[in-house]
């Protein structure tokens, strides 16, 4: 596999407009069946989450495009549900004030589309459009909220599949985006810190291992105690290793697989670092 592109910001970046553009997406009919399990017993709500790139020039100062690319994630506080987790910014869907705000966004007051193909996303009708920068607008005001994320620094790249989430009633929608200039990030009570990983360590074999999480307390089931999960392992100097696993461990491998045909590497079976999660999982530790 040729890695080069990663040190190609313009290539790398209409590779990945074009390869996104050109997935088949599942907004709409995830969208739909979080409509229809309202009223019931099963209700499922929407998130949308920027899955953010940014790219690290070697030499800052300068205004050559050498550097490599990164994925910003956050690491959640000890307030919210998932502590500990590295997440992609993001939140809970609020139909009516995100869609005020998306007009903000298709009229090009804030310029997230700039440069995006509209034929990507106005396909067959405008039902895929709306849906899209729906979730976009969701995603940037969340991450507004969570980190500092001005919208004006951000380029939208495209859409990824949706992924349900195993331990809440959650669809998230994933949107790629690009950091575009060198962020100052402010995180609130709901984020630890923004942890950057490059994104050509996601293809070394060595950081991947097994996760395998024992649940304790009210998390036990009669049927199952223990998950087994593949995780990333991120080390950072001077800090304890950060664990991506679940849902945002998903996501990124999904884009990988988009956009360089990625299968997740054959894992040794004695690499295993193990967790237990309590019911303050569920909830964070008000």
């Amino acid at each position: 596999m040729d890695l080069k592109i990663l040190s190609d910001r313009t290539r790398f970046l209409e590779s990945v407009i074009v390869k996104l553009g050109s997935f088949p997406i599942d907004f709409m009919e995830s969208m739909a069946g979080i409509q229809s399990s309202r009223g019931t017993s099963e209700l499922h709500s929407a998130a949308g989450v920027l899955l953010l790139l940014h790219f690290r020039k070697k030499r800052p100062d300068e205004e050559d495009q050498q550097g490599d690319f990164c994925f910003h994630l956050i690491k959640r506080s000890a307030s919210v549900a998932q502590p500990g987790d590295l997440s992609c910014p993001g939140g809970m869907l609020h139909p009516h004030l995100d869609g005020l705000l998306r007009v903000l966004l298709v009229k090009g007051l804030v310029p997230v589309l700039k440069g995006y193909p509209e034929s990507f996303i106005r396909k067959e009708n405008e039902d895929p459009f709306k849906t899209i920068t729906l979730f976009l607008t969701n995603g940037l005001r969340e991450s507004w909220e969570e980190i500092g994320l001005s919208p004006f620094n951000v380029r939208f790249l495209g859409p990824l599949s949706c992924h349900s989430l195993i331990l809440f009633r959650r669809t998230i929608f994933p949107l790629v985006c690009l950091v575009n200039k060198e962020p100052l990030y402010r995180p609130n009570r709901e984020v630890d810190r923004v942890v950057e990983i490059p994104l050509a360590s996601f293809f070394r074999d060595d950081n991947y291992a097994h996760y395998l999480i024992d649940r304790a307390g009210s998390l036990k089931d009669s049927d199952q105690v223990s998950w087994q999960f593949p995780c990333f392992r991120h080390q950072e100097e001077g800090r304890a290793p950060e664990i991506l696993w679940g849902a945002t461990f998903n996501i990124i491998l999904r884009f990988l697989e988009i956009l360089f045909d990625f299968k997740l590497p054959e894992i040794p079976s004695g690499r295993v670092i193990r967790r237990t999660l309590h019911q303050s999982y569920l909830t964070g530790h008000k």
